[in-house]
């Protein structure tokens, strides 16, 4: 294709092409072609990231030069992975299918919180704590008596409450409703390892999910600031008939129960244990300005908080020593919706009534999956514009000089 302005001019659509690669090329990239032309030594240009190595079996880790050696961990399945950008430093069988026990409430909190604010009362009904399965965890919910919707997310978090969790997914519209809009939630963020059978994470038929999916959903969970806030609660009052009672965190790195030692900067996230998925823990911690992320799944030998410990440890000590192995946004769908909150102006990520830092890991937050990089390719594409522009006007001005001769 050409342009023509006379019958003597003419630029190609190749000379357009060249000015706009011009006006878009970094003072830096002129510099460096500048300084090889002269001979100077020029940093070669970044590597292509490698591929993700999360579908296959085993443990993975890219280690570089000076990097830590994992510690050993008997973990059927786990994960750590950074939460701010959502890499994986290392993993191990990451997408292996595992009962969840009660770390699969971390996908019902994400799923039915948003639907009603905390400060909501609502009076239990007996039907409300019907099918509670038989050796469930319970926090004490009593038939009669009205509950904030906050004290009933502490129920779950801390105590890990099934019958808190039965009265929540009541008001959600029952129990198989709030399990199919769990599998969507999933779905939505890229968890495709994960079947809700049962919401409390109660052992079913069919029921289970990954340590991948569960990075996944804690990662979620720190972004929220309600759900942050309760699952690094260690205690708190929980309302009975005559009066309150203390309940505590059944996470032991946060609470330093029974022994264990509590985990330095631990911001929760939640722990389960049934029959048959064993221990099972989603843990994260903050230090030094980074946040690292731990799912463990049914460990063989260990005890699930020491090893979930030397995984933290091993997290923050790979800093800059190891390359990703995959990434907790690999597999998340990408939307082309408008949202409502494009349509009515609102910044992104705006909440009515949110202050802002309330969330307990703020330095924990990646960028949120609608934010895009079209302001940075709406400024190329107009810097290539100009580019052609000015020769264009060149040009025309040269071709006028030339007619006054």
């Amino acid at each position: 294709m050409k342009i023509r302005f006379s019958k003597r001019t003419t630029v190609s659509a190749c000379a357009l092409c060249a000015a706009s690669l011009l006006a878009v090329t970094s003072p830096v990239a002129v510099a460096g072609a500048a300084a090889g032309a002269r001979g100077a030594i020029v940093q070669p240009r970044a590597t292509v990231p490698q591929p993700g190595l999360l579908d296959d079996e085993g443990t993975q880790v890219r280690l570089r030069d000076g990097a830590p050696d994992l510690p050993a961990v008997s973990g059927l399945s786990w994960v750590v992975a950074d939460a701010a950008s959502g890499e994986v430093l290392a993993a191990h069988d990451a997408h292996r299918r595992l009962p969840p026990a009660s770390t699969l409430k971390t996908l019902f909190a994400l799923t039915v919180m948003p639907s009603f604010p905390a400060g909501i009362q609502h009076t239990v009904s007996a039907k409300e704590l019907t099918g509670i399965g038989e050796g469930s965890s319970l926090v004490g919910v009593v038939e009669g008596h009205t509950y904030q919707v906050a004290d009933l997310w502490r129920g779950v978090f801390l105590n890990s409450g099934n019958d808190a969790v039965h009265v929540l997914a009541a008001l959600n519209g029952g129990w198989e409703q709030t399990a199919r809009q769990m599998e969507a939630k999933a779905r939505s963020l890229g968890a495709l390892d994960t079947t809700v059978v049962s919401p409390d994470g109660y052992d079913a038929d069919g029921q289970d999910s990954s340590a991948y999916d569960l990075a996944v959903f804690g990662r979620a969970g720190l972004r929220n600031p309600d759900f942050a806030r309760y699952c690094s609660t260690a205690h708190a009052a929980f309302p009975g008939n005559d009066g309150t009672f203390q309940i505590a965190n059944t996470n032991r790195l946060l609470t330093g129960a029974n022994g264990v030692e509590p985990y330095p900067g631990l911001i929760g996230i939640k722990n389960g244990y049934t029959t048959n998925a064993g221990n099972t823990l989603v843990a994260a911690a903050h230090r030094d300005g980074r946040t690292v992320l731990v799912t463990l799944m049914n460990p063989q030998e260990g005890n699930v908080y020491e090893e979930a410990r030397a995984l933290l440890d091993w997290g923050f000590d790979a800093a800059g020593h190891v390359d990703p192995v995959g990434s907790l946004d690999a597999l998340r769908p990408v939307s082309h919706e408008v949202t409502a909150e494009a349509k009515s102006g609102t910044k992104p990520g705006a909440k009515p009534g949110t202050k802002p830092g309330a969330a307990v890991v703020a330095s924990a937050g990646a960028p949120r999956p609608e934010e895009s990089d079209w302001p940075g390719a709406g400024a190329i594409a107009g810097a290539a514009g100009l580019g052609a522009g000015a020769l264009l006007i060149g040009l025309r001005f040269r071709r006028r000089r030339a007619s006054r001769v």
